[in-house]
């Protein structure tokens, strides 16, 4: 045991392979060493794996939190070489060989950092505090109570101007987030609201979704991206291309010159990487992605890996690996097979090659674009994909079970049933000082 605040294993003999997240990548590292001659530490800031593909039903009232989320020791629970410890990671000492938890120190032999990534604002970090985005549960109940509050204090606002700004919504970003997230709100307004208020019609509501590119998903086929706006469009969504945001404040958002009056902001424009590079000392790209080896190890430290968004790595082609779920999925799963050959003394698995299954994203009810090699589809067959694929990868046979049953009866009712207002009332909509100044964009 390595100095005097380290927490050991008891009767740990093995080596000790510590991973850090227990997202899509760490839980893969996990379980692909189920049988291997180690002792596997999964460390967590929280106790549950999360599902984010799927956070913007549950900003959007169509799922509740717990449909999206397991217990990350209910997942491990079989598995005997594995432990969970939760704690949030400060520092490693590569050194000594330790992750620093507050004042508490675990050893390890192997150590795997799959930390995700968080929001990036472009050095605008103040922009935050009005614009959310949706990375982790706290974000989703936060976006949902500010959605909802939005229609509850147009309903008994009296001001013509003040309830026009609370039923605009802005989503900045127009990537699968950022759609999805768009054509939720519009059904959201059109659908399972539209008869519950007697002052207002929800079906007011205008949703703008503001893209600094020329085009929508640009990881998808031009043609895709164009009926991915389409589309958005028949919903009534207002989508605005080739306009960067220069300032968001809680009374709604500047393009240039140009000002947009919305109580509601929800980011979805960019992410940054966990600070794993400033623990490590090394390099990082400009993302704060550290930048890795062809077998996820990071240069001068053999038995440290880095997956997941954590990671800037490359492609069997030399091309940037995308930060999605089936890479941190594959990347994890190919760092416990290098993980069990060198424990075992064997030769490494053949290098990485990343199987890319396609990209796919919902645009509302019966509408989704899915691209799949050279395989492209959209409109409802689509959408039945998307649908069969999100529900196949959710963890556990009851939340497959239940977030089915919840997207058929939406589907058949054109109802949410989690449109509870919830959290602090400081979270809810900030009121604005400076709210005369914001025209309404008619």
């Amino acid at each position: 045991m390595k100095g005097s605040n380290i927490t050991t294993i008891p009767g740990a003999r093995r080596p000790r392979v510590v991973v850090v997240g227990a997202g899509f990548g760490g839980l893969a590292v996990a379980k692909g060493l189920a049988r291997a001659p180690v002792d596997v530490l999964v460390v967590d800031r929280r106790n549950y794996h999360l599902f984010q593909p799927l956070l913007y039903q549950v900003a959007t009232a169509g799922l509740s939190p717990a449909d999206i989320a397991w217990p990350i020791r209910s997942i491990l629970r079989t598995q005997r070489n594995a432990s969970v410890q939760m704690g949030r990671v400060t520092g490693i000492d590569t050194q000594r060989g330790e992750v620093l938890i507050g004042d508490r120190r675990l050893s390890y032999d192997y150590l795997v950092l799959a930390t995700g990534a968080r929001h990036a604002y472009f050095g605008h970090e103040d922009w935050e505090t009005v614009a959310p985005g949706l990375k982790k549960i706290d974000d989703a109940t936060l976006v949902r109570q500010r959605l909802l509050m939005a229609f509850e204090r147009a309903e008994s606002d009296c001001d013509p101007e003040e309830r026009r700004r609370l039923l605009n919504f802005v989503v900045v970003g127009g990537g699968p987030t950022g759609v999805e997230m768009a054509g939720a709100i519009a059904e959201l307004a059109r659908g399972a609201l539209a008869s519950d208020f007697r002052s207002i019609d929800p079906k007011d509501a205008r949703i703008m979704l503001i893209e600094a590119g020329p085009r929508l998903l640009p990881a998808f086929a031009e043609s895709l991206s164009g009926i991915a706006k389409r589309s958005l469009e028949r919903l009534g969504v207002d989508v605005l291309l080739g306009r960067a945001v220069t300032e968001c404040t809680c009374a709604g958002v500047a393009l240039g010159e140009e000002r947009i009056a919305a109580r509601t902001i929800i980011w979805a424009a960019g992410v940054m990487a966990s600070p794993a590079a400033k623990w490590l000392g090394v390099e990082s790209d400009r993302a704060g992605r550290v930048k890795v080896q062809g077998d996820f190890t990071v240069p001068g430290h053999a038995n440290v890996f880095v997956i997941g968004d954590t990671a800037a790595a490359m492609d069997q082609n030399g091309r940037p690996l995308p930060g999605v779920a089936p890479v941190a999925k594959q990347a994890g799963r190919y760092v416990a097979q290098v993980i069990d050959a060198r424990v075992r003394g064997r030769s490494g698995p053949k290098p990485f090659r990343y199987q890319d299954f396609g990209n796919l994203a919902t645009i509302g009810r019966k509408s989704a674009v899915v691209e799949i090699g050279t395989v492209k589809m959209s409109g409802f067959a689509a959408w039945l994909l998307w649908s069969v694929a999100h529900v196949y990868f959710l963890i556990g046979l009851r939340n497959r079970v239940i977030v089915a049953l919840n997207w058929t009866w939406n589907y058949i009712t054109f109802q949410r049933g989690a449109r509870l207002i919830t959290g602090r009332e400081s979270d809810e909509l900030p009121m604005a000082p400076e709210q005369d100044e914001i025209r309404r964009v008619s």
